[in-house]
């Protein structure tokens, strides 16, 4: 990746996190890859909606002529959280049934579902997973309609499946993924929208600005950090659209900080962890403006009861009432808010894993690809 100025990494030239020191000044500064991909997501956002909607309502169209009844998806990681997003959204936005697959069942076990009348979506950023394929091609053969959401039009995944969507990303170097993910909920929104038969391109027409202003208030998120620089362990919860958010977030924060990062849904909250939550826990809340933050409102209330270090990220009016938190853009439909709710969250990750003396463009065990079979 071509170096680039400060700003565009979502660096300042007066970052103290910024290392100009040693006889190249070109050396790599920790987590510039990470930055710079972060900053990159209000031009892949723009990119999806200018340039990859008329193919992805293409598809949809096709797929929705097939009239599959029910809808599975495929994923991983990263990938994983974008697919439960989108199984709130076909519930909600379709009203049919959806559900995540357990690829082990085919890849391990030989089961031989019958899928007739399903639509089977593998969501994968590389699209390099060998499970992945092979539950995509097996549901292929069990009779499922098959689509691939993949950042790489070329990969065996898109091979495998009768239709693919390009989520339109550009090349991701840093291992944590950033900008795959935000294009990959973009991308699902917009082929959920034509599969009803809708346009949902106005409707998402702000996100790409409203990103690029979440993405500048970086001081606001480094504030948020010093939390968390020494911390133990982290629980997060949500409700509804926002409970992807909170598996993502968890999932950023243990991959390059290496702190034990629960998630949960507001309502599994409830249901026996609360204990574990005391006056010196760590709790991040992501609180949607709608249905699912007057879900969590009860829990919130809860965990204020335990004295927990609630931090909420949300509409004003819950962020005054916690400890600390990160206001989000007003007026934004539920079903888009995790694609900038999850935007300071992003830069929590990086901003704690910097402060620890670590490197988010290079956590430990971590490849790019990840082989499972």
């Amino acid at each position: 990746m071509t170096d680039r100025r400060p700003e565009e990494t979502g660096m300042s030239a007066t970052d103290p996190h910024r290392q100009t020191a040693g006889p190249d000044p070109h050396r790599a500064r920790p987590g510039r890859i990470m930055a710079g991909e972060m900053a990159e997501q209000p031009a892949v956002l723009h990119r999806i909606l200018t340039e990859g909607a008329p193919a992805i309502r293409r598809t949809a169209e096709a797929i929705a002529a097939r009239r599959p009844r029910f809808v599975l998806f495929a994923a991983r990681g990263t990938s994983d959280n974008a697919a439960l997003y989108a199984k709130y959204l076909v519930e909600v936005e379709l009203g049919r049934p959806a559900g995540l697959a357990s690829m082990s069942t085919t890849t391990a076990y030989g089961a031989e579902p019958d899928l007739t009348d399903c639509l089977f979506v593998a969501v994968s950023q590389s699209g390099g997973s060998p499970d992945l394929v092979a539950s995509a091609e097996a549901a292929r053969r069990a009779g499922a309609v098959t689509l691939a959401v993949t950042n790489n039009p070329s990969s065996p995944l898109a091979a495998a499946c009768e239709f693919h969507v390009d989520v339109l990303a550009g090349e991701e170097k840093a291992l944590p993924a950033t900008k795959t993910y935000t294009a990959e909920l973009l991308a699902l929104y917009l082929l959920v929208q034509g599969l009803r038969g809708r346009d949902g391109t106005a409707a998402a027409a702000a996100l790409p600005e409203l990103a690029a202003r979440v993405l500048d208030r970086r001081d606001e998120v480094r504030e948020l950090a010093g939390r968390y620089r020494f911390a133990q362990r982290l629980v997060l919860t949500s409700r509804g659209y926002g409970y992807p958010t909170a598996r993502e977030a968890a999932l950023k924060l243990m991959e390059t900080t290496y702190i034990p990062a629960t998630p949960f849904s507001g309502a599994d909250l409830l249901h026996g962890p609360l204990a574990m939550v005391d006056n010196v826990s760590p709790v991040i809340a992501i609180v949607p403006d709608g249905r699912g933050g007057r879900a969590l409102r009860p829990v919130l209330d809860r965990l204020r009861g335990r004295g927990a270090d609630l931090v909420v990220l949300g509409p004003r009016e819950q962020v005054e009432a916690a400890s600390a938190g990160f206001v989000l853009p007003p007026g934004v439909p539920e079903e888009l808010q995790p694609v900038l709710e999850i935007l300071p969250l992003q830069r929590l990750a990086y901003e704690v894993t910097v402060a620890r003396g670590q490197d988010p463009d290079a956590p430990r065990a971590l490849a790019k690809v990840t082989e499972t079979h």
